[in-house]
């Protein structure tokens, strides 16, 4: 999957965080470290994600 991120410079580094999923952010000392966090956090969130909806009543809908 692809996921639109925002990618920040800031005095300690590089600020990064995914617009589409609230709360997930990462940073890094560098840009290529912050693109690496961030992918790490993207997945770690959908995981927790899908952990957390496991035994919901959910479905899938396709959009687009």
């Amino acid at each position: 999957m692809r996921y639109k991120i925002r990618l920040q410079k800031s005095e300690e580094g590089y600020a990064v965080w995914c617009p589409g999923l609230p709360g997930c952010w990462s940073q890094g000392e560098t840009e290529e470290e912050a693109l690496e966090n961030i992918k790490d956090a993207i997945q770690a969130y959908l995981e927790v994600v899908e952990e957390l909806t496991q035994d919901a009543d959910a479905r899938y809908v396709e959009v687009g």
